[in-house]
């Protein structure tokens, strides 16, 4: 096992023991001043917690007066656990022992980060290409295309760039065309939906790819370790590029670069009212996609997992990350060559509720396979690809492409950013008690994957 001098120095000692003494002056707090009564208070928190989860179930599958019943409960919930901390006079011990705790995350994380850095596919040297084709949207991002002149930096470097507009939208019969006409590279500046479509052609043809984060969100960008705050930085890969390998997902014949999502979102956002009137549509459309009312009812097979009826189901290109809110929607590699699948499954206030165990809830289940069957009570279903709207005939059939694409991109990238450290509490002792020494490094044995891996 490699060892390393303790991470981060001084900083990283003080902030290990600062989170030990947090967490542990939070538990003496509460059994040295409430004593028994610490075990009701914690009951009473996750009561009110429950209840609140349970209410907010019901004012998304409820109308009128039930609704907004349920949104008064979802309120009263909270403010009555705090009223009851008051009547025991321990409200301030609640509040305390919190921030304790919170204090505790915070550094412990920060102790722990320095265990983690962000990661970079190495990649392949490779020499500039002969005919970049480029195709860029100026509306996309909010404009993000004239606002940073990316076409004509990418002119200026040799691209040929072709803007997308009307009459002007099929980006992979135009990429196509390019190739035909000798294109060695292909590179889209847009969103991942049209990322998406061009990634298809490029992994057809075995031709490089250039991905230029001139999207709204970008997610592909992001777990490609781009600057998505710079656009045009990803044109350097134009002269000084590495390339590497990743893989496609593919749903129903179409490929995708993130996820493809089915049931109560895809429902929802397909609604022509929608794009004018989102939280209207959401609340009114969801009591019934909710309760299998509207929509359709959806099995998924997922090796020997089988899914029934479950509300909403998300099939990604490569799982993403687990046990960090802070870092939802982020893949920590790109070539693992599965899908990732995660499926919720409430039919009650009390499976509502359950949520709160997380990743242990029964309704939630999220693994990885190679290939995931979507099927229907119907002969078509809603399907969002990419931030696409489309319908597709069932059953659906996704599958993990591995290694499909060429993804070339600059030498000098910001990499993709750490997860959020999982509070080891043991790591924080040893880094706390043992300060000075010779630490074995947390996941040590390297990065993996073109997030991480070449």
């Amino acid at each position: 096992m490699r060892q390393v001098a303790a991470p981060g120095g001084a900083r990283q000692r003080w902030s290990a023991r600062v989170a030990v003494v947090a967490a542990v002056g939070a538990g003496v707090l509460l059994l040295s001043v409430a004593g028994f009564k610490s075990v009701a208070l914690v009951a009473v928190g996750a009561a009110g917690l429950a209840v609140t989860a349970a209410a907010g179930w019901w004012a998304l599958t409820r109308r009128g007066v039930a609704r907004g019943a349920a949104l008064v409960l979802a309120g009263a919930a909270p403010l009555a656990v705090l009223a009851a901390y008051v009547a025991a006079r321990l409200l301030w011990i609640v509040v305390v022992s919190l921030a304790l705790w919170a204090l505790a995350a915070v550094t412990g994380r920060s102790a722990l980060r320095a265990d983690s850095a962000p990661r970079t596919a190495p990649g392949r040297p490779v020499p500039p290409p002969g005919r970049a084709f480029l195709l860029m949207n100026p509306r996309s991002g909010g404009g993000k295309v004239g606002r940073f002149r990316l076409k004509e930096r990418a002119e200026a470097l040799g691209a040929e760039v072709v803007l997308l507009g009307p009459g002007n939208w099929d980006a992979a019969g135009l990429a196509r065309d390019a190739v035909a006409r000798g294109a060695d590279l292909l590179g889209v500046a847009g969103g991942d939906g049209t990322q998406a479509l061009v990634a298809d052609v490029a992994a057809e043809h075995d031709v490089p790819f250039v991905v230029i984060p001139a999207g709204t969100r970008n997610h592909f960008a992001l777990d490609l370790g781009l600057d998505r705050d710079d656009p045009s930085r990803s044109l350097e890969a134009l002269t000084d590029g590495v390339e590497f390998r990743v893989d496609l997902g593919r749903v129903g014949g179409r490929v995708f670069v993130n996820n493809a999502s089915f049931g109560a979102y895809a429902e929802v956002v397909q609604s022509p009212a929608y794009r004018d009137d989102k939280a209207g549509t959401l609340l009114r459309l969801l009591p019934d996609v909710l309760t299998h009312q509207h929509g359709p009812r959806l099995t998924v097979g997922a090796g020997a997992v089988a899914l029934d009826a479950p509300q909403a189901v998300l099939v990604s290109n490569n799982p993403y990350r687990v046990g960090d809110r802070a870092g939802l929607g982020r893949r920590d590699r790109l070539d693992g060559g599965v899908l990732g699948l995660v499926g919720v499954t409430v039919d009650s206030a009390v499976q509502a509720a359950d949520l709160l165990r997380g990743r242990r809830a029964p309704g939630l289940v999220s693994l990885t396979a190679g290939e995931v069957v979507v099927d229907a009570d119907g002969p078509e279903v809603r399907v969002g690809v990419d931030g696409e709207a489309l319908t597709l005939p069932t059953p659906v059939r996704c599958v993990s492409e591995p290694g499909a694409l060429r993804i070339r991109v600059p030498r000098h990238r910001p990499g993709v950013p750490p997860a959020r450290p999982r509070l080891d509490w043991r790591r924080l002792w040893e880094l706390a008690a043992r300060a000075g020494r010779a630490l074995p490094a947390a996941g040590s044995s390297g990065a993996a994957g073109p997030s991480g891996s070449g």
